[in-house]
């Protein structure tokens, strides 16, 4: 049996017309952007055209693309440089979900534990979705900011972000969305169609390369900067631009992204057809909201074994899936967004995620469907 890769919320193979955009940039256009010599002003000319490439795709002003190193960096930076900023005007509350990822989370917890702000994580409901009426009560006249991902990464589902970015404006809070996992499964248009002053983009969660990424704040807010070093990116992210990956986000945004990379129905179809399977065998839930969810993204828990014994199985079949973020993969801790959807601890530690994506077939789904119900035996032998 061919490998089946169903891992795509990790992270997507490089598409090769992307990978095309890049190697001039590699080669030819090597300079650095801050040089004032001709090789350096090559390079600046290339990033200014990006950045307006960019703002043309989201529908911004040039001035409101920060490029980064990725989805981390694009969070961490709205997180801690938006909270800072209304912490230096005595405004130290922030608001978040206790299902956001660890890159939100933990910058978070570093503001609460290490520099004096308070933190309110507001409850989620069984399928991990949040209450915009709930955000309007942890409201405060001191609220600094409010981070709510559009989509999550272990269970695909979607919050309402467009309801709480406008009770937010109409707060006056700061509203961010860590928007990492909706790109290229959802369709675009603009990015005010999150209703958010800051949004975290990763290029390679939609077949772009690793190590981009890009921050959307809309003017005129200025957080402070994480890294310091230099004044590029508008004097919020010090460091020499990577200009080859830049090229790589901004080339795969308008080609994967505006034209949404992920076969939307057939993934949908799929993942239903996988999840009444699961379903059908004992001990096996599934997790998430069935309706307002990824189309790509099927979460489940079995009774009776844990996430890596199961994950090893399905290696051994040919079928690589996931635990929930790549980012904790081979923790045995229980996944920190089924525990406070309310799962219970010995289900949170047995959660397996499959993520669909563009060379996902029919005949994989068939094959996973066969081998399945052997795979948990297995496991719980």
């Amino acid at each position: 049996m061919n490998p089946i890769y169903w891992d795509y919320n990790a992270t997507t193979p490089l598409d090769p017309h992307v990978r095309q955009a890049m190697e001039p940039y590699l080669e030819n256009v090597w300079g650095n952007p801050s040089s004032v010599h001709a090789v350096g002003r090559r390079a600046r000319a290339a990033l200014d055209e990006f950045r307006y490439r960019l703002a043309g795709a989201w529908k911004c002003r040039p001035s409101e693309v920060i490029f980064t190193s990725g989805g981390t960096e694009s969070n961490n930076l709205a997180v801690l440089g938006t909270a800072r900023l209304g912490g230096a005007q005595g405004r130290r509350h922030l608001v978040a979900s206790p299902v956001e990822h660890h890159a939100v989370l933990h910058a978070l917890k570093h503001l609460e534990t290490h520099e004096g702000f308070t933190l309110t994580l507001l409850p989620v409901d069984h399928h991990g979705r949040i209450s915009p009426e709930a955000v309007a009560q942890a409201l405060r006249p001191n609220t600094a900011l409010v981070s709510i991902m559009a989509a999550n990464n272990e269970t695909g589902t979607l919050q309402p972000v467009a309801e709480i970015g406008r009770l937010c404006r109409e707060r006056g809070v700061i509203f961010h969305t860590d928007a990492v996992q909706a790109f290229g499964k959802l369709p675009f248009a603009r990015i005010d169609q999150f209703e958010a002053d800051l949004v975290s983009v990763c290029a390679h969660k939609f077949h772009g390369p690793k190590g981009a990424g890009a921050l959307f704040i809309r003017s005129p807010l200025l957080p402070h900067p994480t890294q310091h070093g230099g004044a590029q990116e508008n004097e919020r992210r010090g460091g020499t631009e990577n200009l080859t990956a830049v090229a790589g986000l901004v080339s795969a945004f308008e080609t994967l992204v505006l034209n949404p990379v992920f076969p939307t129905d057939s993934l949908r179809g799929w993942t239903e057809r996988l999840a009444q399977t699961v379903t059908s065998l004992p001990g096996v839930e599934r997790h998430g909201c069935p309706e307002n969810r990824l189309p790509n993204t099927l979460a489940f828990s079995v009774e009776g074994t844990d996430s890596i014994s199961l994950l090893a199985n399905l290696d051994l079949e040919g079928v690589y899936a996931s635990s929930g973020s790549a980012c904790t993969a081979g923790s045995v801790e229980p996944s920190h967004v089924l525990r406070a959807m309310g799962v219970p601890e010995s289900r949170a530690k047995a959660l397996v995620r499959f993520s669909l994506g563009r060379e996902s077939t029919e005949e994989e789904v068939a094959q996973v469907e066969r081998l399945l119900p052997a795979v948990i035996d297995r496991c719980r032998g």
